[in-house]
């Protein structure tokens, strides 16, 4: 493996453990705010990356850019509106990624800016690989935030867009299709390790990075 590829590696998954932590306890968080306590009750209303990591997931991400966590439990009894809320809190980890991606830009953004302010005047290696593996840590952060989001967004149970998409659903079918949950999230599985989603999860992403990243082209140089 080649030097910077392994760089790159380890730069992986610190942003991969973020980026799974925060997607989770912000799962939490909303449900505690609309009234569920069982997230903190077991403990995982944190941040803690060992609270949340699913072995199987946080390799897919490392591999991939596509993976998940741990679920945090969610009680939707504890809801004034069960079927709403889930909607809510599953909408929450997703929301959470976006703005992670967009402080990752911004901080790649300033880094670069400030990389080319300070190298001209000093001239050591030290300080070139620094930016570098700086900028690119951020780089790599924007986006695995952004493949995390959008990956959750697929409407198919268990990812987050179903919890989203089925609120609109009639109860009837509803219930239909969470029925076979199990089966769906076997098939999903089999279907992102034959790369059946990367080509369309990856223009997606692209297009949202590059939306991203026009945006902040109006900061100035």
């Amino acid at each position: 493996m080649p030097k910077f590829d392994f760089i790159e590696l380890l730069l992986t998954i610190p942003a991969a453990l973020i980026a799974l932590s925060v997607h989770e306890y912000a799962h939490g968080y909303a449900a505690y705010r609309l009234g569920d306590p069982t997230a903190r009750s077991l403990g995982r209303l944190t941040l803690n990356p060992l609270k949340h990591l699913d072995p199987i997931g946080t390799l897919c991400m490392l591999l991939f850019r596509f993976g998940w966590a741990n679920p945090v439990p969610i009680n939707p009894r504890y809801f004034k509106n069960p079927r709403k809320g889930m909607a809510i809190t599953a909408a929450a980890g997703p929301l959470a990624n976006l703005l992670l991606a967009f402080i990752g830009a911004l901080i790649a953004k300033l880094v670069e800016l400030l990389g080319d302010a300070v190298l001209p005047l000093v001239s050591s290696e030290i300080f070139f690989f620094f930016f570098l593996y700086l900028e690119l840590f951020f780089l790599l952060f924007h986006y695995l935030n952004l493949s995390l989001c959008v990956f959750n967004l697929i409407p198919l149970p268990p990812l987050d867009g179903s919890r989203i998409f089925f609120v609109f659903l009639p109860p009837k079918w509803y219930f239909k299709v969470m029925k076979y949950e199990r089966i769906i999230q076997i098939v999903l599985l089999v279907a992102l390790w034959l790369g059946a989603f990367s080509g369309i999860l990856s223009f997606i992403v692209d297009k949202l990075s590059s939306a991203i990243f026009f945006i902040l082209s109006f900061i100035p140089s």
